[in-house]
Parts: structure tokens; C-alpha cells; sequence
């Protein structure tokens, strides 16, 4: 029962992350809190992957809803045993927990390319990456952001914003594998129950 409710709190939990990545991912399109950059297509082409907004949001959404109502009280006769429809709910929530891993996973790998890259910004040569073969050495270096002209504050901006992201979602994907940990547990714990049972008989 404890397992249950714990199981239950983590699935609640992945909203509020999904709606952090949404609003954070949208962000990124309004450097300096300018939409003509984003018009222009002057923005880093990793915030175009729409990892936050469709995947560690969206997405995440939907697996987080799959697994409320899969976690409901209220039985479903999928099979003629009860033990046999928990197994079928618990193998459904750890398909869905494995989607929810892939989807903050993409999430999380896209907002690490896109920090270590640095941003798309104007330099005296022109519209570049700058910082692109610094290897993400730039980011412990804060007196090269200079070399962005515009927009203004654009570094600080990805840096702050791109970190957010990654930690939305790698939180996401740690509570995406207890899920699948907590309902293996379940169906394992079934299958001992019902295998043990006629020996006690």
C-alpha cells in the first residue's frame, strides 16, 4: 500500500516538472525578452528540437496522466484473476515509465549539447557560434561572453535556462526508473506470491 501511494506521489510529481520545461523551453525563444531574434531565426538551432516544450512538457504530460489513471483503486478485469490483471497494469506503467526515460532522456541530452555549444549570437565577424569549439570550456569562463554583442546577456541567458532544463529533466528520468524499479518489484512480488501459494497449501 505504501508502494502504491510513493508510486503514486512520483507520477504527480512529473506535472509540475513538465510544466516547468514548457515554460522554460519557451523562454529560450525570447533572448533579452525579445521575440525578433526567434522571428529571424537567430537563436541556437538546439532550441529548435523543442525538447522541453514537446517532449520533457508534452509528452511527459501524457505519461504522467497514463500513469494516474493505470495507479487508480479501481480494478480492472483485464485477465480472470486479479493477480493476473495487476501484472497487466504494472507491465502497462512500466511501458509507459520507460517512454517517460526516453522522453526527459532526449530532453536532457538535447539541453546538454545545446550549453556546451553556446549560443547563436552576433560577434564582430557576424552571426556565429562562437563558443562551438571551446568544447563548453567558455562556460567557467565568464570574460569571453563578451565576444556576444547581441543579444545582450544572451550567454547568462542559455547558461541559466539550458541548466534549468537539464535539471527538470534529469529529474524526470530518475523518477521514470524508480517507477519501473517500484512496478518490477510489484509484478515480481505477485509471481512469488502465487508460485509459494500452493506449497503453503
Amino acid at each position: 500500500m505504501g508502494a502504491q501511494r510513493c508510486s503514486g506521489c512520483l507520477s504527480c510529481l512529473i506535472i509540475p516538472l513538465a510544466l516547468w520545461s514548457i515554460i522554460v523551453n519557451i523562454l529560450l525563444y525570447f533572448p533579452n525578452g525579445q521575440a525578433s531574434y526567434a522571428s529571424s531565426h537567430k537563436l541556437t538551432n538546439y532550441v529548435w528540437y523543442f525538447e522541453g516544450i514537446c517532449f520533457s512538457g508534452v509528452m511527459m504530460l501524457i505519461v504522467a496522466a497514463a500513469l494516474l489513471i493505470l495507479e487508480r483503486d479501481t480494478p480492472y478485469k483485464c485477465c480472470q484473476s486479479e493477480n493476473c490483471s495487476k501484472k497487466y497494469m504494472s507491465l502497462l506503467s512500466i511501458i509507459f515509465s520507460v517512454l517517460g526515460i526516453a522522453f526527459s532522456g532526449y530532453c536532457l541530452v538535447i539541453s546538454a549539447l545545446g550549453l556546451v555549444q553556446g549560443p547563436y549570437c552576433r560577434t564582430l565577424n557576424g552571426w556565429e557560434y562562437v563558443f562551438e569549439d571551446t568544447t563548453g570550456s567558455f562556460l567557467s569562463d565568464p570574460s569571453t561572453w563578451s565576444q556576444c554583442l547581441e543579444p545582450a546577456h544572451v550567454v547568462e541567458w542559455n547558461i541559466i535556462l539550458f541548466s534549468i532544463l537539464i535539471m527538470l529533466s534529469g529529474l524526470q528520468v530518475i523518477i521514470s526508473l524508480i517507477k519501473v524499479t517500484i512496478e518490477l518489484s510489484k509484478m515480481l512480488c505477485t509471481t512469488y506470491s502465487v508460485i509459494i501459494q500452493p506449497g503453503i497449501i
